[in-house]
């Protein structure tokens, strides 16, 4: 069981709203996703299918309507490049690709063996068309889903705005905790910068909104605090770290609106959420990612691999929930792995916590950075440029992925096609010449050191 299949507990409510006028009740949202997968071209299981995704009704439908028939599904940013598509499908030997109302068929490649607990698939890096995928659970989803309504204190009366993808763990995430209770969700790809955005948003009184650091520090140059919103009730905050003084500003109007505003940590690991600060608690906490949410448990481990029980020490941030994948796929063969995690995650990101039990983040042990909300595999984006023949070494931090060049290359051109292939704006992307990487006794590059150094010549 899992909230796609109680849809029709629902009736009559609107379930969807689109910014093209189209409406759909949970009862017909539960056809029109069964039709995707009853139609003439559509697979049956145990086949893995991928479903390249935009902000719309169909696409939507096409998700719920693999949760419901029991076909696993790897949602796909429907921009990416067609290159990195098709490495992707070919890796994974996917045959079937829902374009929406209808299917394109590949031809099939390899024998595919899927968990039966399976039911879907989400990139590590979705803006890179990273290979290494996490492999989530009905139970994954519906628990986080569960949750998430629990702690935002989520109703059916609810009318939250789409800001971010469905292919991304936090745009699902959203969906999916306001389906799971019957709410009305209005669907658009505008972004927060377009009138038409602001118009669908009025036209249909939202109530709430969730957004990457991005998405903040856009909303307070277009002067969010003049805007005539009479329906907002909360807005939240995910998807990489919100600066404290951009924490506060937020929490201020909130505060002196009556609104909430939730500040959130999580990872795709965890389905989408780990934990979230109490709006009430925001202004004395405004550095802190939380608590856990509810029925997950946070905790630190040392190097030695023991538990931290005192506060102000630091150590790699655990968690322990429902939510935890099952795993990590890298090729067909481990798709077919049972559950390897046991409701266990070590985060690879360094943290503290304070005497009131709330983590701060110190930083990160692993090679990856968010940019504008996608979290972006650094030794990923660095193998594909080696295998174009560029001499380089990749490092960056939170919306800036830097790059130390040591190639005769033109740094335009090659930063044009990094923002093309990956879709990020040019500002976030850094490219130095250089002479010579800093490198290890052991030959290895030095990162850490690298960055300090670029940094300083930003």
């Amino acid at each position: 069981m899992n909230f796609a299949t109680e849809l029709e507990h629902f009736g009559d409510r609107i379930a969807l709203v689109s910014d093209q006028g189209e409406k759909l009740s949970y009862t017909e949202l539960a056809a029109l996703s069964d039709s995707i997968f009853t139609s003439n071209s559509a697979p049956v299981a145990p086949a893995l299918v991928a479903i390249e995704c935009d902000n719309s009704l169909v696409k939507i439908a096409a998700y719920l309507g693999a949760l419901r028939a029991g076909i696993p599904a790897l949602l796909v940013d429907g921009k990416l490049d067609v290159s990195l598509k098709e490495a992707l499908y070919s890796h994974y030997g996917i045959t079937y690709i829902c374009l929406g109302h209808h299917w394109l068929v590949r031809p099939e490649v390899k024998s595919i063996d899927v968990h039966p607990d399976v039911a879907l698939l989400l990139s590590t890096s979705g803006s890179t068309g990273s290979q290494k995928l996490v492999k989530l659970s009905n139970q994954n989803l519906h628990s986080n889903a569960v949750s998430i309504a629990e702690y935002l204190g989520i109703t059916a009366d609810e009318r939250p705005i789409t800001v971010l993808p469905i292919h991304y763990s936090y745009g699902l995430s959203v969906i999916n905790s306001h389906l799971v209770v019957g709410a009305t969700l209005l669907v658009t790809g505008e972004p927060v910068t377009s009138k038409h955005f602001w118009c669908f948003f009025k036209e249909h009184a939202a109530t709430s909104f969730s957004g990457v650091p991005a998405t903040y520090k856009m909303l307070k140059q277009l002067r969010f605090e003049r805007m005539d919103l009479p329906s907002l009730t909360h807005f939240t905050q995910a998807g990489g770290r919100l600066s404290p003084d951009l924490v506060e500003w937020f929490n201020h109007y909130a505060v002196n609106t009556g609104r909430r505003f939730f500040v959130m940590y999580g990872q795709t690991e965890a389905t989408a959420r780990i934990s979230f600060v109490p709006f009430e608690l925001l202004g004395e906490k405004k550095s802190s990612i939380g608590i856990a949410i509810p029925g997950g448990v946070l905790s630190l481990i040392d190097e030695a691999g023991n538990v931290i029980d005192n506060s102000h020490v630091k150590g790699e941030l655990c968690y322990c929930g429902e939510n935890v994948m099952m795993g990590y796929a890298t090729d067909i063969y481990s798709l077919s792995e049972p559950d390897t995690q046991n409701g266990f995650l070590a985060t690879g990101d360094l943290a503290w916590r304070d005497e009131d039990g709330y983590y701060f983040i110190a930083g990160r042990l692993k090679r990856f950075i968010k940019v504008f909300g996608n979290r972006i595999g650094l030794d990923e984006v660095e193998a594909q440029l080696h295998s174009e023949g560029y001499d380089v070494v990749v490092t960056g931090e939170d919306d800036g992925l830097m790059i130390a060049v040591r190639s005769n290359c033109n740094l335009l051109d090659l930063k044009t096609s990094i923002a093309q292939r990956y879709h990020f704006h040019p500002s976030a992307i850094h490219l130095f010449k250089v002479d010579d990487f800093p490198l290890s006794s052991a030959g290895k590059v030095r990162y850490a050191d690298l960055l300090e150094q670029l940094k300083l010549q930003k």
